[in-house]
């Protein structure tokens, strides 16, 4: 029999980062500077990153890269993350499908997010900078940060989507306490932030607007840069430790998956997750479906343009080819912040565009539902992010009671969400709603998309 839990041994721990790119047919368009509509120079990206993470961005071909012996020692903190088999929840759903989930949320951020905050912060200290800046939604990427700072003793400012700033009080205090500056986003304290206040009045904010108030704050300040918590190419990669631990575990246990899925906002958790088992598709040794679960009120693979946009509401970011709703577009205020983005990542993107991987959004209040079963059944509370993938999850096992096939399922639990007690509240008191945004409200944002192929 499987065991519950599978825990692999530290010294099965990755030792290199897997760079997925390295492995598609068609590599994901180059970052435009939007200046010249050119493709951007490691010394213009090195303007708002890292030098050696401008590097690892810029970098299509190499398949690995070495993990450097400080952050491996940080990640034995935590890592390896069990490879979960749901027992439970099969039984409750009376399904011949086997479920497996990979839970990142067994570490104080509480979610997946520390395993690039620590890489991203080791590169700013071997620098020798100061500090840097970054924007966070639900608050588990600007925790993971402020950890990893403190950890280095580097600065942290932290633009957080004004919502979420509101909502989640306790996030916001974890960063407090590990020393960041914590800033509700769009503010008036940048030049950007108060561009947007006077176009969008009164707008509880989203995470396009708080990239570029935390850019803006990096490039004036003398010490400081911009990092990101999802999208780059950088941070999927640093995240496919996910996916390598749980091959490593598949393999052990000769679990063979069908179905992978990961819920999507920018695309760290997913393009973690399915990263090594993409590899394998893509150079045809094995075959998986990939399903990318994002939310109904924010549905950039579903509903969105394969086009070049900003990353950013403020326009001051590079241009990069993804699937997107408009840097314009305000997402409506609901509680999984973590996926209120308007665009995806441009690796994601491809793959999507490419047929090799399938979306599906979901609504609000059916991914609370499907969160409270499992934290009933599984003991577990999901951050409301992953319940989006739970909700698919169970979705494909009774499909599979339906038909009787025999699938195995694996996706990934990005976090816990004791954090997220008002959005838990809003379920249970009956006050959740849901809210899908109207083709004409898509066709506005995307209609001021930059003219570029």
């Amino acid at each position: 029999m499987i065991p519950y839990k599978i825990y692999l041994s530290e010294d099965e721990l990755p030792k290199q980062w897997y760079n997925v790119r390295a492995d598609m047919k068609t590599k994901p368009a180059p970052i435009l500077d939007p200046a010249t509509g050119k493709p951007v120079t490691l010394e213009q990206l090195s303007g708002i990153f890292c030098t050696e993470l401008a590097k690892q961005e810029l970098d299509n071909d190499t398949p690995y890269i070495d993990i450097p012996g400080e952050i491996l020692d940080f990640y034995k903190m935590y890592r390896p993350s069990p490879l979960v088999r749901a027992y439970f929840l099969e039984k409750a759903l009376d399904t011949p499908a086997k479920i497996y989930y990979k839970f990142e949320g067994n570490n104080t951020s509480g979610s997946h997010k520390l395993n690039s905050a620590i890489a991203q912060a080791y590169y700013a200290k071997k620098q020798g900078l100061k500090g840097v800046t970054t924007e966070t939604g639900a608050g588990q990427w600007g925790t993971a940060l402020s950890m990893a700072c403190a950890y280095f003793g580097l600065d942290c400012k932290v633009y957080m989507v004004k919502v979420s700033y509101e909502q989640k009080p306790f996030r916001r205090e974890v960063m407090r306490t590990y020393g960041a500056n914590v800033t509700p986003s769009p503010s008036d304290t940048t030049k950007v932030g108060r561009e947007i206040l006077a176009k969008f009045p009164g707008t509880t904010g989203s995470l396009g607007c708080a990239i570029s108030e935390a850019v803006e704050a990096a490039v004036t300040s003398d010490g400081y840069k911009y990092v990101l918590g999802s999208v780059l190419a950088q941070v999927l990669q640093h995240q496919s430790v996910i996916g390598l631990e749980a091959m490593t575990a598949c393999d052990k246990y000769d679990i063979k998956p069908d179905i992978i899925i990961g819920c999507a906002g920018g695309g760290s958790n997913l393009g973690g997750l399915i990263a090594p088992f993409m590899g394998r598709k893509l150079r045809g040794e094995a075959d998986y479906r990939f399903i990318a679960v994002e939310p109904a009120s924010c549905p950039s693979l579903t509903r969105g343009k394969y086009a070049y946009d900003f990353c950013d509401t403020g326009m001051v970011c590079p241009l990069q080819k993804m699937y997107t709703l408009g840097s314009g577009f305000m997402p409506s205020p609901n509680h999984a912040g973590g996926l209120r983005y308007h665009g995806m990542s441009s690796i994601i993107s491809e793959l999507y565009d490419e047929g090799l991987m399938e979306a599906r959004s979901v609504e609000q209040t059916s991914v609370f539902d499907a969160a409270t079963m499992f934290a009933r059944i599984e003991g577990t509370l999901p951050a409301p992010e992953s319940s989006h993938a739970i909700r698919v999850a169970i979705d494909e096992a009774l499909r599979c009671k339906e038909t009787g096939e025999e699938k195995t399922i694996l996706f990934g639990l990005t976090g816990t969400g004791y954090f997220d007690m008002v959005a838990y509240q809003k379920y249970n008191d009956g006050e959740m709603s849901d809210y899908i945004p109207t083709d004409e409200e898509l066709a506005k944002s995307l209609a001021s998309l930059p003219n570029i192929g």
